[in-house]
């Protein structure tokens, strides 16, 4: 009797280890997801009006092709204003370079030369002052006038003759090269004015199909927000989820079969990108049972001769 109890109590175990197990899903042999391409966002450069929109969405683009004109005036204006100043800072240097008109300074040597003759003329008119003095002919304050006047012929006669060198020598490096630095500024200014306003001309930036367009005519669109969005022409990726138990066993460089929904041969794709992260956070003590319930991003590339399928299309890699 106490036999059966034991064997009736090891069945008994035996069955609910079984029940146990068999609630455990097994393991998928393979990995899901779809069919991506890579995508191209272009991004509004300022808060401006879109003016034009010349393709529609769906449409192929060739690189290049114009896809989103926004309004120009104000930006149009601001080049101007740069070319303006450009304009002033070369002239500037110009006159820097070139020196004084011959005509400035042939004036300045004239007046250098009436000073020069009127000081002269003070001079002697002074010496005869003295000599009448000394000989009681003329008084001190005569004598004290005529040195006044002589001084003050001085000074001009001095400050014209320095004015004449100034304007004969030219101006001082330090500001030759104050005024090729404004230059320079200039023109950096209106190079990046200028591509500013190229930049309110948003083109296509590689071959592929006009996905989208998020905004619609005559509309303000915020500034770096996307105003087109472009599928690349080259050939899709897989984008699947790969179980924990199979994570290890992957790396970059890998060949793995691909069977993509609607073909009847499978693809041979190559692993180029593999999550370090699980799709979600895992508890900080997960069961060997959890553990396999994780899954992790993965990319393949697929064969370059599979440039027309659609992205969005289921995709099954196997794992075995």
């Amino acid at each position: 009797m106490a036999d059966v109890k034991q064997t009736l109590a090891g069945l008994c175990l035996l069955v609910a280890l079984s029940s146990l197990f068999g609630c455990s899903p097994p393991v998928p042999k393979q990995a899901l997801g779809m069919l991506e391409r890579e995508r191209v966002a272009l991004i509004a450069p300022v808060s401006e009006v879109i003016e034009a929109l010349p393709i529609k969405e769906g449409a192929p683009v060739v690189k290049g092709d114009v896809l989103v004109e926004f309004n120009r005036v104000s930006q149009q204006a601001l080049l101007d204003k740069a070319k303006a100043l450009q304009t002033k800072a070369q002239a500037a240097l110009s006159q820097l370079l070139n020196g004084e008109r011959a005509e400035d300074v042939l004036q300045a040597k004239a007046n250098w030369v009436s000073a020069k003759a009127k000081f002269t003329d003070s001079d002697k008119q002074y010496q005869r002052v003295a000599e009448l003095v000394a000989r009681r002919l003329a008084s001190q304050s005569d004598l004290d006038n005529a040195l006044a006047e002589r001084d003050t012929a001085k000074a001009s006669f001095e400050a014209a003759e320095q004015n004449w060198k100034k304007l004969s020598a030219g101006y001082r490096q330090e500001q030759i090269d104050q005024a090729r630095a404004e230059l320079t500024a200039a023109e950096q200014e209106v190079a990046y004015q200028s591509q500013k306003l190229s930049d309110l001309t948003v083109v296509a930036t590689r071959d592929g199909i006009l996905d989208s367009l998020p905004h619609h005519l005559g509309e303000r669109v915020p500034a770096s927000s996307a105003v087109a969005i472009l599928q690349a022409s080259s050939a899709p990726y897989a984008r699947v989820y790969v179980p924990e138990p199979y994570r290890a066993k992957l790396t970059v460089g890998k060949q793995v079969t691909v069977h993509v929904d609607g073909l009847s041969e499978a693809l041979t794709g190559t692993v180029r990108w593999l999550s370090v992260e699980a799709a979600f956070t895992p508890y900080s003590s997960m069961s060997e049972q959890d553990r396999e319930r994780l899954v992790y991003l993965t990319e393949i590339d697929l064969p370059k001769a599979s440039p027309s399928l659609p992205a969005g299309i289921p995709v099954q890699v196997d794992l075995e």
